[in-house]
């Protein structure tokens, strides 16, 4: 595992011991309040044991990148810039694999510039963060608080951690090193995602071969910030049909059963790159 260009964005990267020849390399992003931390914990290493090379960045204002005492400038097409600096010091254009905000930079990515294919994970969907907003308001009030006290830098309950990204059990000590790594997130990347700068989903299509035959739509079942609800509705959206993790949360990465999702993408890797 490797960190490079620390002076400007950090991207972890996992090479495999036997890489799967014509396949190209992923690069996973990182949802809202998280870093490139978030995929190191499991799916880095799982997927290069599997042949896949990996990598994951933090967006600017996160982790270990550039801009952290500027995170509120940071807009959603600043993180899409750091996804096309990224790519550029890759061998070969990668597959875009995003969760939740990632997954909206995905999609925004897609408009103008092309992938080999994108995976969307518990992501914003392209109606943007509204429609989740409300059902929080209505549904998980008190949770709604304090994911806005953490988006300020605030301190907030362990217990509305766990609620938030978990619907299996997790160890204390993993739920408080998670805690420690969790950071604000820039309110004008969370008004893009919102209302401002919402996705276009025919150019995005556009940019991927064979459409949506190379787009995966996958979320959870319990998921309290991103619904299963909105993930079919992502999915309707791009004519794909969704896969429904049961019995997870919205830190699919991060969950006790993180293998489960993980070797669904596998799979679906596989059947499109691996001849």
């Amino acid at each position: 595992m490797s960190k490079s260009r620390p002076d400007t964005l950090e991207v972890l990267s996992c090479a495999p011991a036997q890489a799967r020849p014509g396949v190209p390399p992923l690069l996973f992003l990182h949802g809202a309040y998280a870093g490139a931390w978030c995929w190191q914990e499991h799916f880095l290493s799982y997927f290069a044991a599997a042949g896949f090379d990996c990598h994951a960045l933090s967006f600017s204002g996160h982790g270990g990148s550039r801009r952290r005492d500027h995170l509120d400038s940071c807009s959603i097409d600043d993180y899409v810039d750091d996804v096309v600096e990224t790519i550029a010091g890759l061998p070969a254009t990668p597959v875009l694999i995003g969760h939740s905000m990632g997954g909206f930079v995905v999609q925004k990515y897609l408009e103008e510039h092309a992938a080999p294919a994108a995976v969307l994970m518990c992501s914003v969907p392209p109606q943007g963060l509204a429609i989740s907003a409300v059902s929080m308001f209505f549904g998980k009030p008190g949770l709604l608080v304090e994911l806005n006290r953490l988006m300020t830098g605030g301190e907030v309950a362990l217990d509305s951690l766990r609620e938030a990204l978990f619907a299996q059990p997790i160890a204390a000590d993993d739920l408080l090193r998670y805690y420690r790594l969790s950071q604000p997130e820039s309110h004008r990347a969370i008004w893009d995602m919102t209302l401002f700068n919402l996705p276009r989903t025919t150019r995005a299509l556009s940019h991927l071969p064979h459409g949506g035959d190379n787009l995966l739509v996958m979320g959870a079942e319990r998921d309290l910030i991103i619904a299963a609800s909105s993930v079919e509705m992502t999915a309707r959206s791009y004519g794909v049909p969704a896969i429904i993790h049961p019995g997870m949360g919205h830190g699919l990465m991060l969950e006790a059963d993180w293998q489960k999702p993980a070797d669904t993408l596998i799979g679906w890797l596989t059947q499109r790159f691996d001849k």
